[in-house]
C-alpha cells in the first residue's frame, strides 16, 4: 500500500448489498457454532486474514480471541505457528490446511496433505474447515478491496 493510500471505506457495501452481506455474516456465525468451535474457527479466520493482509479482519478476529480469554502472546505467534509452542495438533493441522487452500492455485492440496488432515479431523470437521477458509477468504477480499477501516480503540 502506498503512503498516499487513504484508509477510508470506498463504499457502504454492507448497505448496498445487505442480503449478500447478511448471508456471509450468517455463514460465519454458523461456522463458529459448528463442529470446529468458535475458538478454532476464529484462529483460522485470523491466520487466513494474515495471509491475505486484511488488517480489518486481523484486528476483528484478534480482538474476539483476546476477549474470549486467549493469551495475546499466543495470538501474536499465529503467523509463526510452525515455530511457536502454543498450538496443539488440531490448530496446527487447521493452519496448514488453511494455508494450502488459501494459496490455491499456487499450492497443492495433495492427497498426502489431505490424509494428514484426516488424522486430526473427522469428515464433518474437514467440511466445516473448508467453509471456514472459504468464508474468511471472501471477507478478506471484500474488506480489503473496499478498504474497511479498522475501528478506533475504545
Amino acid at each position: 500500500m502506498s503512503s498516499t493510500t487513504q484508509h477510508t471505506a470506498r463504499l457502504p457495501y454492507h448497505k448496498l448489498s445487505s442480503k449478500a452481506f447478511m448471508g456471509l455474516v450468517s455463514l460465519s456465525e454458523t461456522i463458529k457454532k459448528g463442529p470446529l468451535g468458535a475458538r478454532l474457527a476464529e484462529l483460522v479466520f485470523l491466520r487466513v486474514s494474515q495471509i491475505n493482509g486484511c488488517a480489518y479482519c486481523m484486528d476483528m478476529h484478534w480482538t474476539y480471541l483476546v476477549k474470549d480469554g486467549m493469551d495475546p502472546r499466543h495470538l501474536n505467534a499465529v503467523a509463526g505457528w510452525r515455530e511457536a509452542p502454543f498450538f496443539g495438533e488440531r490448530e496446527r493441522a487447521a493452519f496448514r490446511w488453511a494455508e494450502i487452500i488459501t494459496a490455491t492455485p499456487h499450492s497443492d492440496a495433495s492427497d498426502e496433505e489431505y490424509a494428514k488432515l484426516q488424522t486430526v479431523f473427522n469428515e464433518a470437521e474437514i467440511s466445516e474447515l473448508g467453509f471456514a477458509i472459504g468464508a474468511i477468504n471472501a471477507w478478506n477480499l471484500i474488506n480489503a478491496g473496499m478498504r474497511a477501516p479498522i475501528p478506533q480503540a475504545g
